[in-house]
C-alpha cells in the first residue's frame, strides 16, 4: 500500500477500499478516484484526472481535462459537462508484491517522463491498474502552497 504524501487527509475507507480492489482483482496495480464537480478542478494540471474502460481499468492517466468532451467544450467551459464522470485520481495505491519489485525495475516511459505521472509507466508497459471510484469524499490533495495552508488551518482547528 501506497498512500502518498500529498494526501495527508485520506480517509481510512478508501485505505480499505484500494485494498479490497486489488484482492478482488486480477490487476497487479489498484488505485482510487473521486468524481470532478468545478469546471476549476477539472482544468486544474495538478488535480490529475483518470479515463477508465467499462472494467474498471485505467486507460489514462492525464493533468489535462479528459476525456475531452468535445460538443459541450465548443458551446461553454463554464461547468463541467452532464453525461459523463470526469474522475480525479487519488494518490493511493495497492500493489501486488511481486508486481511492486518488478514496477520499481521498469525503466521511466516516455509518457510517464511528458505528464510526469509514475502510474503511467505501469500502463505504457502493458500492466493493468485496477480504479474504483473512493466510498466517501475524498478531501483535495496538497499541490500548492495554498493547498498546504489550508490543511494546515484544518489540522490546527482538530487539536
Amino acid at each position: 500500500m501506497n498512500l502518498q504524501g500529498d494526501e495527508p487527509l485520506a480517509p481510512a475507507s478508501g485505505i480499505r477500499k484500494v485494498a479490497s480492489l486489488l484482492a478482488a482483482s486480477n490487476a497487479p496495480m489498484a488505485t482510487l478516484a473521486t468524481r470532478i464537480e468545478s469546471i476549476d478542478e477539472l482544468f486544474d494540471p495538478n488535480c490529475v484526472k483518470v479515463v477508465c474502460d467499462t472494467n474498471g481499468l485505467a486507460l489514462y492517466f492525464t493533468r489535462a481535462p479528459a476525456p475531452w468532451a468535445r460538443e459541450a467544450f465548443a458551446r461553454s467551459r463554464d461547468a463541467v459537462p452532464a453525461g459523463m464522470p470526469f474522475l480525479r485520481h487519488i494518490g493511493i495505491y495497492a500493489y501486488r508484491a511481486g508486481f511492486l519489485r518488478r514496477f520499481a525495475a521498469l525503466p521511466r516511459t516516455p509518457l510517464e517522463t511528458v505528464e510526469a505521472l509514475e502510474q503511467l509507466r505501469a500502463l505504457e508497459s502493458g500492466f493493468a491498474i485496477a480504479v474504483a471510484e473512493a466510498p466517501e469524499p475524498f478531501p483535495p490533495g496538497v499541490d500548492t502552497p495554498e493547498d498546504l495552508a489550508r490543511v494546515e488551518r484544518f489540522l490546527a482547528g482538530r487539536s
